[in-house]
Parts: structure tokens; C-alpha cells; sequence
């Protein structure tokens, strides 16, 4: 086998290509934009078009598109061919800049949260230079495609990645702003880092295709939990049986050739649940390789007759799947602001960068609990599995005794801070290799990095980065404006700010068990315990402090905070339709007819029974119960008809999400249990779904 450094990024424009294909002048202007925020020069358009097109064509393209991300969730792209007619007539294959630059695909169906009429069907999507172009390979030839943003004709953002790259900018100006106020000249720009891990189930093509509700939600909506689930916990970190194995082997070998850095491959704690994770990148070609290796994993599953689920919940009972998105932030010094120092005390930008996080999830933590809330994360979160929707910072041991003391310092003399030095010189090495890690929070200090636990497996997190960005720009914003009100030394000025915001930011902090009552009765003293369902914490993107904090740092006008709030409800309340759609099909088409065959043989059973004189009260109460069954099922389901059928004529969004979340979950919750109460009952020879315990067996 070849070295993975031999062929690692031969699918991607790398800059090996780039600096090959390129005049050195085009190439320094393009790595400026890509490395250091330049603005693009578009006079170099031409020439990188030309060298994409001759380098795609090489290796077997014959079409480019655009490739960007809709609110809708997941990716979008229209193909063109290359070809078109020369001054003679004659077919060629051509790729202007302009063509690279831009393309026009048509935004009537794509969620524009009213913003745009079916009638109004102009778009446009624009390159995105500071992501890899690469090739995506069918059987036949590969597409040249075009990482790019998203907006409508009258230049409204429709897409994901546009307000996450504004957020980052806005990151970038007021952390670059405190620097040069700490006199730190060697800063000129900043870039966010992150790790996305990402967790998934493979199940046998065989079994998904005899699930309806797993084709049509991605997810199991009935489900009797088996006799062996994860209690033994002998699937997590498991020996990789040979069939995942082979499967994961291809799989890492296409994610090189696309320049995904894949590092970690492993079981996850629940039946058939994996977990993949990459080496950290920019921020941006992070959740583009996020978005890839998902669509990756999906096709390569398929090559070996699994079918990846990367739904929230897919099964009840078992652990659910989420990403755990890794943050952190560093300059052109490669200097990481999240790297704690031999004297952490004397690292003013370690200690305000830890300030800023706290200082903005203190005042936006409900904000950062819209995020990630939608129909499939609202079934994982919490439940011992997942962090709760209670939004908390976990900074560890040692760095919370930093902050404990600096709080409670009464002044800041050099011998003072020197003798807290002096107790705690030893911090890196306690902070990445003695102090534990909390799974239980959802936002977690892990050594020189946050890790944010709660988003969901199937979502695009750049909307959590976009949260994450704004709100840590609003905490820098904050001790900014503070020491520039101070007089004095901007050093001693530090430790004041500092002080203050470690003492109004405590209630944030949790050190212990997230999943614990206890924790559950401390957030609902401190004001932290939220029971808003999905649409009433989509609301949150409307209150007036979230709409001026988007106004400070240009992340979304109003008009574009509305859009995205109604197209959030609308994927809920379509999400829920579906799923509640699928359960009566289920329940009228498969379900009640095992049910019946049940019932027919434990009646015949017993008449038989009877003919020969004996009577057995067990059955007898066996047949009593499966029709209070049937009765509680019929009546369940009748009342799921009525209430789909009440949003179907109704055109409030906002109705339809609440009916949906409140009486759909109460009677989907009734549903279900009846039905998983009678697959217990019902003989494997009459029960038309494949059941739990066969969905979670073992891969061999």
C-alpha cells in the first residue's frame, strides 16, 4: 500500500497544484486571501480558472459546479459541462473567471424564510477562495466542484457558511484590536480552529430497506428496547469487527484523497455506533470536510452494503449520535489563545480569551441553546447520553482555582501575583494530563481548546460556530471597552477586568455532573434552567439582544434574522409531519395487521382449547391485553390523523411548530409505547419489522 502522504489531497486544487498551475503572481495573491483574509484580487481570475478547468480535466472532469450549503441542512450543487462554443462554432471545453467566480442557480425551493416568492427564482452563489476546490468521482468521469456562499438576487444570505465567515472576521477585528492594545505589534490576523468529531451507526442495507420509518426520517419511530443494548458496554472501544473494519479502511483511503485529514476510527458506545475524528483545521475547511465526510461515508457504506444513520436518535434506548465540535483560536505567530502558559497568571491573552468565552455564553447562553436545537437533537440531548439543553462551562480543577483567586484578590501587587504563580507554576502540565474531562458538559476548557458537545450528528455546525464567534466577539468587545475606560497600566487594568468578570460569570461555571439533579436544582437557582421546547428557543434569534448583538458585529440584518427563525420552524414542523406521517402508515399498513395475526391465533388458540375442555387463564389474559393494546394504539393514532391533518390546513408556522411540539410529542410519546408494548407481545412470525435486536446485532 501506498503512504497516505503519497496520495493524501489528490483529489483537492492543493497548493503543490496550485504553485504548478499558477504564475507565482497569481499564486502569492491567492495563498494572501487564503492565509491572511486579503481581499481577493480579481484580476487573477482568469488564470485560476484556467489552471482549476486543465487541472480537472487531467484527471477526468467534465463538469464544475458550485457547491454550497442552503438552510435547508446539507449541501447543494448544479452541474455544468465545460463545454461551449468557440467563434467558429466548434465545441471546446472553457472555464472563464467569471464562471468561477459566480453562478446563477435557481433559489425558488430552496428555504428563504419569505424572503424570496416561488416567482422570484434569481440566486447567486460566489467562490469561497479561502476553502479547497476538489473533484467528486462518479463511474463514469468527476465534477470539478466549487466550495462557495449563497445569496439571493437582492443580495439577502440564504446559506450557512456566509454569516459563519462574517462572525469570524468579526472575531478577528476586536481580538486583533486588544492585542495591539496589550501592545502585542506581532498579531496582524486571527483564524479559528476546529476538530469536528463526528458519530454515525451502520446497519445491513437488508434490514434499513424492510424500515420504512428509517428510509423516510432516519430514524426507527417505533422500537421495543432488546434484551442486550449498551448496558454492558462492551461495544465502546471495542475490537473493530472485520466487515466495519474493511468498510473504515475505505473509507479513511477517500477521505485522504480528498484532503480530509481523518486521525481517530473507533466504536462508540451503542450497538453498530462509530465515531470519526479529524486533525484540527481552519474553521471553515473544517465544517466543509465535515459536510464531505458525511456524504463520503454515506456512499462508502453503501459499497459495502451498510447504510450510514446519521440521525440524532435513530434508535430509542441507546445512545444517539451528536458532533462534538473542538474550538479554539490562534494568530499568525501560531500563537493558540487557549494555550495555557508556564505562568498562566502572566498570560493576559490566555486569561481574557477564557474571560470573553465566559463573559458571552453568560449573556447569550440561551442563544447558544437555539443552535442546536431542531426535531432530531431535541430527542438526544440530556437522557445521560448527551449534555442537557442547560447551558454550562466546564473549565477544570486548577483553571477554576485561577479564576477563583483572581476573583477574590482584593488588589494586584507583583508579589502578590507572583506568589499565585508560584502555586501554580505547574498548570499545562495538570491541566492536559491529571485534570479529568467532563462528557457531561456541554461546553468544555480540554486543555488548550473548548469542546462543544451538544450539536447534533446531522446538522451543519456552522450555525454553533457562528453562535460561538459572535458572542466570544461580544465578550472581547466588552473587557475592550473596559480597559480603554481605565486609566493607569493596561497590564494592572487587566487583572481588574479580569476580576470582575471571573465574579459575575461564576454562575455560568458547573464543575460536576451535568446529568445530576443536583445540577438540574443549582441551574434553576441561578436562572439557567430552560423548559422552552424547539420553536420557543428558535424564538430566541428574535429578542432584541440577539438582533443587536447580529447588528454589532453585521452577522444578519433583521430581515435575515426572520428568515432564518421561520425557515428553523419550518424544517421543524416538516421534519415532525414526516415522522408523524410515517408513524400512522406504519401503524395502519403493518403494525395493526400483526397485531390482528396475534390476536387471530391466540383466539384460535383458545376456542381450540376450549372444543378440548381446557381452559387456560394465561392466554386468556394474554388476548385481554393485546387488545387493550389495539385499543390504545387505534386511539393514538386517530388522535395523531386529527392532529396532522389540523396543521396540514392550517398556514400559521408558528401554530404548526407548537401543535407539533407539545400535543405531537405527548401523543407520539402514548403512541409509541403502546406500540413497543405490543412488539413485546406479537410473535416474530407475525411482527412484519425488523425488531431492535436484530437492527443493533453485532457486525461480524
Amino acid at each position: 500500500m501506498n503512504k497516505i502522504s503519497q496520495y493524501f489531497g489528490e483529489l483537492t486544487f492543493n497548493r503543490r497544484t496550485m504553485r504548478d498551475k499558477l504564475s507565482k503572481s497569481s499564486y502569492d495573491k491567492l495563498v494572501a486571501t487564503i492565509e491572511q483574509n486579503e481581499p481577493l484580487d480579481f484580476s487573477i481570475a482568469n488564470d485560476v480558472a484556467h489552471a482549476m478547468k486543465e487541472w480537472a480535466i487531467e484527471n477526468g472532469a467534465t463538469h464544475f459546479t458550485h457547491w454550497f450549503q442552503p438552510q435547508r441542512g446539507g449541501t447543494a450543487e448544479k452541474h455544468d459541462s465545460f463545454i461551449t462554443r468557440d467563434e467558429e462554432g466548434n465545441f471546446i471545453e472553457r472555464f472563464s473567471g467569471n464562471s468561477l467566480i459566480r453562478s446563477e442557480p435557481d433559489a425558488s425551493s430552496f428555504p428563504s424564510g419569505g424572503m424570496r416568492s416561488t416567482f422570484e427564482a434569481r440566486g447567486y452563489t460566489a467562490w469561497d477562495p479561502t476553502s479547497s476546490v476538489f473533484l467528486i468521482a462518479s463511474k463514469k468521469s468527476k465534477t470539478l466542484v466549487i466550495p462557495s456562499v449563497y445569496m439571493s438576487f437582492s443580495g439577502d444570505v440564504l446559506d450557512l457558511k456566509t454569516p459563519m465567515l462574517r462572525s469570524q472576521k468579526a472575531l478577528n477585528d476586536v481580538v486583533i484590536k486588544l492585542q495591539r492594545l496589550l501592545g502585542n505589534r506581532f498579531a496582524k490576523y486571527l483564524k479559528v480552529a476546529v476538530g469536528v468529531e463526528q458519530e454515525y451507526f451502520l446497519i445491513p442495507k437488508t434490514l434499513y430497506c424492510k424500515r420504512p420509518d428509517l428510509q423516510s426520517c432516519g430514524m426507527t419511530v417505533f422500537g421495543a428496547s432488546p434484551a442486550k443494548g449498551q448496558q454492558m458496554s462492551d461495544h465502546y472501544f471495542g475490537s473493530i469487527k472485520s466487515k466495519v473494519l474493511a468498510f473504515m479502511e475505505d473509507l479513511d483511503e477517500q477521505l485522504y484523497r480528498n484532503g480530509i485529514p481523518s486521525k481517530t476510527r473507533h466504536n462508540e458506545v451503542a450497538p453498530n455506533q462509530f465515531e470519526i475524528a479529524p486533525l484540527f483545521e481552519d474553521s471553515n475547511m473544517a465544517v466543509d470536510h465535515n459536510l464531505q465526510l458525511m456524504n463520503i461515508i454515506q456512499k462508502v457504506a453503501e459499497k459495502h452494503d451498510f447504510v450510514a444513520l446519521m440521525h440524532e436518535k435513530p434508535f430509542a434506548g441507546v445512545n444517539g449520535s451528536g458532533k462534538h465540535v473542538n474550538w479554539s483560536i490562534y494568530d499568525n505567530t501560531e500563537t493558540n489563545y487557549l494555550e495555557p502558559s508556564k505562568s498562566p497568571l502572566k498570560n493576559l491573552s490566555f486569561l481574557l480569551t477564557i474571560a470573553a468565552v465566559l463573559l458571552g455564553i453568560n449573556e447569550y447562553s440561551d442563544l447558544m441553546r437555539a443552535s442546536i436545537m431542531d426535531a432530531g437533537n431535541e430527542l438526544r440531548l440530556g437522557g445521560h447520553e448527551a449534555p442537557p439543553e442547560i447551558i454550562s462551562v466546564y473549565l477544570g480543577e486548577y483553571l477554576s482555582n485561577i479564576c477563583d483567586t483572581i476573583a477574590g484578590s482584593k488588589k494586584f501587587s507583583d508579589s502578590e501575583i507572583g506568589s499565585i504563580n508560584l502555586g501554580l507554576q505547574h498548570l499545562p502540565k495538570l491541566a492536559k494530563d491529571i485534570s479529568d474531562r467532563n462528557r457531561t458538559s456541554p461546553f468544555a476548557f480540554t486543555g488548550n481548546k473548548f469542546e462543544f458537545r451538544a450539536v447534533g450528528s446531522n446538522q451543519n455546525c456552522s450555525e454553533s460556530l457562528t453562535i460561538i464567534n459572535t458572542i466570544v466577539s461580544w465578550g472581547f468587545e466588552k473587557i475592550l471597552t473596559r480597559l480603554k475606560s481605565m486609566k493607569g497600566e493596561v497590564r494592572d487594568n487587566a487583572y481588574l477586568v479580569l476580576k470582575d468578570v471571573f465574579l459575575e460569570t461564576k454562575c455560568i461555571r458547573f464543575e460536576g455532573n451535568c446529568y445530576s439533579q443536583e445540577w438540574f436544582d443549582i441551574a434553576k437557582q441561578r436562572g439557567l434552567f430552560s423548559n422552552l421546547n424547539t420553536p420557543e428557543s428558535i424564538n430566541i434569534y428574535s429578542t432584541d439582544k440577539v438582533r443587536a448583538v447580529f447588528k454589532q458585529f453585521k452577522i444578519l440584518s433583521d430581515r435575515e434574522i426572520d428568515a432564518k427563525v421561520m425557515v428553523k420552524k419550518e424544517s421543524y414542523s416538516n421534519s415532525k409531519n414526516v415522522e408523524f406521517r410515517t408513524a400512522i402508515k406504519l401503524v395502519r399498513s403493518l403494525i395493526q395487521p400483526s397485531i390482528t395475526k396475534q390476536i387471530n391465533h391466540l383466539a384460535e388458540t383458545i376456542l381450540n382449547l376450549k372444543q378440548l375442555a381446557i381452559e387456560n387463564v394465561n392466554l386468556n389474559q394474554e388476548l385481554s391485553n393485546l387488545l387493550e393494546c389495539y385499543n390504545a394504539i387505534s386511539q393514538e393514532v386517530n388522535k395523531l390523523k386529527e392532529l396532522v391533518h389540523s396543521c396540514d390546513v392550517c398556514q400559521d408556522i408558528d401554530c404548526n411548530a407548537m401543535k407539533y411540539a407539545e400535543q405531537g410529542r405527548t401523543i407520539m410519546t402514548s403512541l409509541r409505547i403502546a406500540v413497543d408494548n405490543a412488539e413485546k407481545q406479537v410473535a416474530d412470525e407475525f411482527w412484519s419489522l425488523p425488531k431492535y435486536h436484530q437492527l443493533l446485532a453485532t457486525i461480524i
